[in-house]
């Protein structure tokens, strides 16, 4: 392919689906291309294998709502990523209803989320959350629950087996769901096709180079037979995940300078037993281990690709330099630049906890995995479990810090933009793409402003400090994507 588009979507992930959809709906003369390295889409990060598919509404997540030092918990964070999530479920609710994604339950389905800790310390927190949680309208039907008896008919997994004495307690929110994001990707990308735009796999991207009129000439290779190519765009989108980083680079903007990225992969342990999958519907979260990454803390899942049910615990984190499944091992070296080698030195000295647990995960035995599985569910038997492996992951170092979560860097002229980071950022692509929208076409954001409204009822505005809107977002969206009871 040799030519011009209006936008080049590099990576057939999540987040390229995700603008590129935006796009389409709201400038449906542009002509827009997406990349893929890879012979199909949606087999990295966004792969339903590759990530433990929850609708991130900070339910269940106590990372985003940690105890601060005189333990306090501040309701912020989390109600800011909920509300995030629910300008998710709102544009999926619109493109539902517009034909341009399948029936809700080939991608969604209602999940209970819950959380689950043990030990005085963590019960005492896990109250005060829940206490500054259920005053938030977002949060309206948190429970929560110190007995046994109540834990077990929310979740018998969790009970069975348990020591006697032991001070546990448990939240749980029936209105979580689990997400097929494998799935969403693909019935979007589908969509975009139907509109117009080449969606074309095995094209790996090999150089950017601005042009003289402010657009992009952008070099690429078949992946079978490594024949070169070139497109030209007027805007670029790179959103494909760990290797993002490395385009950036490639681009020379200015404004990429002084990141790296730290790989860090997952395995989980999964079984499809019919007699434990009848039992256990929820993701169940709990507290990290020290020194662990915030998407590292452990959690029993149930999952639901392709219409199958089954339960996954973990991630137990693993090591690999490549910033791809199927990236490079050269990887990790080939990102340092005299701009960011100062950075990720101090990341990694002032990280030593991450190390040293990222080296604990890699000594634990099939057995060991079991062990921990048995902190969440004590009759678990090491013969029903497989090992899985997840996907890749690549957190942001910047400024001698190890950063979590997800960032976008973009060009001060807004012609080209890339994606850093992980967790959550699949269950918040929507408003994560919404900024960039802002951020990358300023002079055309107002214009679609009346568009979006439709896409996103709630475009603009806050829900939480609005209990009528927020009680009626959720309504709606249950009902539209199928969530409710």
């Amino acid at each position: 392919m040799t030519g011009n588009v209006d936008v080049l979507l590099i990576g057939g992930g999540i987040m390229s689906a995700t603008l590129g959809t935006f796009l389409q709906q709201l400038q449906p003369d542009w002509k827009i291309a997406v990349f893929e390295r890879l012979g199909e889409v949606a087999q990295e990060s966004s792969n339903a294998w590759n990530n433990a598919g929850t609708g991130h509404a900070a339910l269940c997540e106590l990372n985003y709502m940690p105890a601060a030092p005189d333990g306090s918990v501040d309701p912020t964070k989390a109600v800011a990523i909920n509300e995030q999530f629910q300008q998710s479920r709102q544009f999926w609710s619109t493109l539902v209803e517009r034909g341009v994604l399948a029936a809700p339950e080939t991608f969604i389905n209602r999940t209970p989320h819950m959380t689950f800790v043990r030990g005085e310390k963590d019960v005492a927190y896990l109250k005060r959350r829940y206490e500054s949680l259920k005053q938030q309208p977002l949060f309206e039907g948190i429970e929560y629950s110190e007995d046994s008896r109540v834990i077990n008919q929310w979740a018998p997994l969790l009970m069975q087996q348990r020591r006697k004495g032991e001070p546990f307690a448990a939240t749980r929110v029936p209105s979580g769901t689990d997400v097929d994001f494998g799935s969403l990707t693909r019935q979007l990308l589908d969509s975009m096709q139907r509109g117009g735009a080449e969606v074309l796999t095995g094209r790996e991207v090999r150089s950017l180079k601005r042009q003289k009129d402010g657009s992009w000439q952008v070099g690429y290779r078949h992946t079978v037979g490594r024949t070169p190519g070139r497109i030209n765009a007027r805007f670029v989108f790179i959103g494909a995940g760990g290797w993002a980083i490395k385009l950036l680079q490639r681009s020379r903007i200015p404004e990429a300078k002084g990141y790296g990225v730290f790989p860090i992969g997952g395995q989980w342990l999964k079984t499809s037993n019919p007699a434990l999958v009848a039992q256990h519907k929820a993701k169940v979260y709990s507290q990290a281990s020290v020194g662990a990454p915030p998407m590292s803390v452990p959690h029993l899942d149930t999952r639901v690709v392709d219409g199958e049910t089954s339960l996954l615990f973990g991630p137990f984190a693993t090591f690999s330099p490549k910033f791809l499944k199927n990236g490079s091992p050269w990887d990790i070296i080939t990102q340092v630049r005299p701009s960011n080698l100062g950075s990720m030195l101090t990341a990694g000295a002032t990280n030593l906890n991450l190390v040293k647990y990222l080296v604990s995960e890699l000594l634990k035995t099939h057995k060991k995995k079991v062990d921990s599985l048995r902190e969440f569910m004590p009759s678990a038997d090491g013969e029903d479990w497989e090992l899985l492996n997840a996907g890749q992951r690549a957190q942001v170092m910047k400024g001698g810090k190890l950063q979590f979560g997800t960032e976008v860097v973009a060009a001060a002229d807004g012609s080209i933009a890339g994606l850093l980071g992980a967790s959550p950022g699949a269950s918040t692509a929507v408003s994560i793409m919404l900024g960039l929208l802002k951020s990358c076409f300023p002079d055309r954001i107002d214009e679609w402003e009346p568009q979006l409204r439709e896409l996103i009822p709630s475009y603009g505005k806050t829900l939480n400090p609005d209990p009528a809107a927020a009680e009626a977002s959720l309504a709606a969206t249950a009902e539209e994507l199928h969530l409710t009871v």
